[in-house]
C-alpha cells in the first residue's frame, strides 16, 4: 500500500480544559499521559499531540512537566511527537517556545491567529509572536502544524508563506467547533479547504478535528476528501452521545475501522515522517 493510501493519525490525549470532574479517564500527571500515549501507538496511533497541566492539574506550559512526558514517551515508543505552543493563555513568547527549544520533537503547534477564546478571554497569537514563532521552528527543524480556527487564520499563513516565514508544504489542522471559532460543520470545513486549494494547490497536507459532538461529522469529512484524524480527550471526552471514552485507545481503534472501510490504513510512525518530511527524527 503506498503513502497514498495511508492516514495519518493524532492523538491528543489530555489537552488544556477536562478535568477528573468532566471525566475520571482523562490522563493528566505526566506518568499517566505517556501510558496512554504508549497505550494509543500500540493501537496504532502515528503522532501524539501532547499537553501538560501543573500540580493542581491547571492548563500549563511547565517545561519540566514536558520533559517528564516526552523523556517517558521516547523511552518506550517511537510515535511522532508533536508539542503544543498553546498550553496556556496570557503567557510569555520564550514560556510557549521553550519545550520544542529544547526538547526538539519532530512537530509542534503553530495557531495562526488570534481569536476571542469561550466568548470570555483572548488567546493571543500577535503578528510579532507568529513570525518569531515561525523563525524558530525553522532553526530547531520542528514543522509547524499550522492549526487553523477560522477563515482569517487560513490568510494569516498565506502571509507568512510569502513573506518565506513559513515553508512550502505545510501541516494544516482544521480546528472546527471551538468558542470563538468556527463551528464544526462540514460546510465550514469545505469553505477553509477550498480557500487553502484555492491559493496553494495541492501542495500542502491536511487534517481536522471537530470539538464536542462534531467529533464524527467533521471525522467521516474530512477521510472522504482525503484528509488526516485527530482524536482524543483533548477535543471530546464522549464515545458516543452520554458514554464517556474510559480510555484513548477506544478512538484509536475505532478510526482504524473506519480507515479500513476506504481500503486505507493508519500511517505507521515512519510513514508520517515520510509524509510530512520531518527532521528531528529519533535514531
Amino acid at each position: 500500500m503506498s503513502l497514498d493510501d495511508k492516514v495519518l493519525l493524532t492523538v491528543a490525549c489530555t489537552g488544556a480544559w477536562p478535568t477528573k470532574e468532566h471525566t475520571p479517564y482523562i490522563p493528566l500527571t505526566p506518568q499517566e499521559e505517556a501510558d496512554e500515549i504508549v497505550r494509543c501507538w500500540e493501537a496504532g496511533a502515528s503522532i501524539a499531540h501532547i499537553h501538560v497541566r501543573d500540580d493542581e492539574f491547571n492548563a500549563s506550559m511547565d517545561f519540566d512537566k514536558f520533559k517528564e512526558t516526552v523523556d517517558l514517551v521516547r523511552s518506550r515508543c517511537d510515535i511522532v511527537i508533536n508539542l503544543t505552543t498553546s498550553g496556556g493563555l496570557g503567557l510569555d513568547d520564550e514560556i510557549r517556545m521553550k519545550p520544542f527549544q529544547e526538547l526538539r520533537p519532530e512537530i509542534a503547534s503553530y495557531d495562526c491567529g488570534t481569536m476571542n477564546w469561550a466568548h470570555s478571554t483572548v488567546f493571543e497569537n500577535s503578528p510579532k509572536f507568529l513570525e518569531k514563532l515561525a523563525v524558530t521552528m525553522v532553526e530547531c527543524k520542528v514543522k509547524p502544524e499550522i492549526e487553523i480556527f477560522d477563515g482569517g487564520m487560513v490568510y494569516n499563513m498565506l502571509h507568512y508563506l510569502k513573506k518565506g516565514l513559513l515553508q512550502e508544504r505545510p501541516h494544516l489542522q482544521f480546528v472546527l467547533g471551538a468558542p470563538g471559532g468556527m463551528t464544526a460543520e462540514v460546510k465550514n470545513l469545505m469553505f477553509l479547504l477550498d480557500i487553502c486549494r484555492e491559493n496553494l494547490g495541492h501542495n500542502f497536507t491536511w487534517g481536522a478535528l471537530g470539538i464536542g459532538r462534531g467529533h464524527l461529522p467533521i471525522k467521516y469529512a474530512a477521510l472522504a476528501l482525503g484528509g488526516h484524524l485527530r482524536v482524543g480527550m483533548e477535543d471530546n471526552i464522549f464515545y458516543r452521545k452520554g458514554q464517556l471514552a474510559k480510555s484513548n485507545v477506544e478512538f484509536v481503534e475505532r478510526s482504524k475501522r473506519m480507515v479500513s472501510e476506504i481500503d486505507k490504513s493508519i500511517a505507521t510512525p515512519e510513514e508520517a515522517r515520510q509524509i510530512l518530511n520531518l527532521q528531528n527524527c529519533p535514531g
